[in-house]
């Protein structure tokens, strides 16, 4: 009998997944920085792909959703206390 796991049917699919996990990380931790709006909700979006197609590293897609959430939540203080979505380094 053929081993589901290691067939080549099941092999791409992962491979994608795990692709995406990474993706979702790396998009939610530049989110933190640069582009929050935009970056944080693909970064969730990747997590959430990642996650339902069986990612095996399921570690870097639940930390990608992680940073794609705190990526709002700095939006969302950045919009509360100087009105825009902008950083502000100066004065």
């Amino acid at each position: 009998m053929e081993d589901i796991a290691h067939s080549p049917r099941t092999a791409a699919p992962r491979a994608e997944a795990d692709g995406t996990a990474v993706a979702a990380f790396v998009l939610g931790l530049l989110g933190l920085f640069f582009f929050n709006v935009v970056l944080g909700p693909f970064a969730i979006g990747l997590a959430a792909t990642a996650l339902i197609r069986g990612t095996a590293r399921r570690g870097r897609a639940l930390l990608g959703l992680a940073l794609g959430a705190a990526d709002l939540v700095v939006m969302a203080v950045l919009v509360a206390t100087h009105h825009g979505i902008a950083w502000s380094l100066g004065s």
